[in-house]
């Protein structure tokens, strides 16, 4: 009786979370038939945030993902959401918009970085940051989970982030 009770919550589980992903991409690896972990998983991937050059009127930063060998590559499109900045874990309070194409998608894995740009009025002052954490998005729909870049940066009110594109 105790394994058909374990199958049923199983089964029961199994059918709720097909039915609740709606939106939600599941990070599926580029190519068919893999086994490997994805590279989109949060857990699976780094991100780290340097300096890019300034345009008139702008700031601009790069966030630039690596996967290490043993992931399965994946792909992502658009511009990572829910994105937010703090310093030493204390939240800036600035969160970023969205601009670009956002239906361009690249693939992402061991060997093919990517990076999207982080891009900020030149308004003068800013809050500073040593830290951002977004939501990466899949031609599906968001992937599940938070990534973290590590980084110094300033941030101010109208911040914007470009979509993912290939390359370090």
């Amino acid at each position: 009786m105790r394994t058909n009770r374990k199958f049923a919550v199983t089964l029961a589980a199994a059918v709720l979370a097909g039915t609740a992903g709606a939106g939600v991409a599941q990070a599926s690896p580029a190519t068919g038939g893999s086994v490997a972990p994805s590279a989109c998983r949060p857990a699976n991937h780094t991100a780290k945030i340097t300096q890019a050059d300034n345009t008139a009127g702008h700031r601009h930063y790069r966030v630039t993902l690596t996967a290490p060998s043993g992931y399965e590559p994946c792909e992502l499109a658009g511009s990572p959401t829910d994105v937010r900045f703090s310093d030493h874990g204390s939240d800036s309070g600035v969160t970023a918009g969205s601009y670009g194409s956002q239906g361009t998608v690249v693939t992402f894995g061991p060997g093919h970085p990517v990076h999207f740009d982080i891009q900020v009025p030149n308004t003068g002052g800013g809050a500073a940051a040593d830290e951002a954490s977004f939501t990466l998005q899949a031609p599906g729909g968001r992937i599940p989970g938070t990534s973290f870049a590590e980084g110094g940066l300033t941030v101010a009110a109208g911040t914007l982030v470009g979509p993912v594109q290939r390359g370090a």
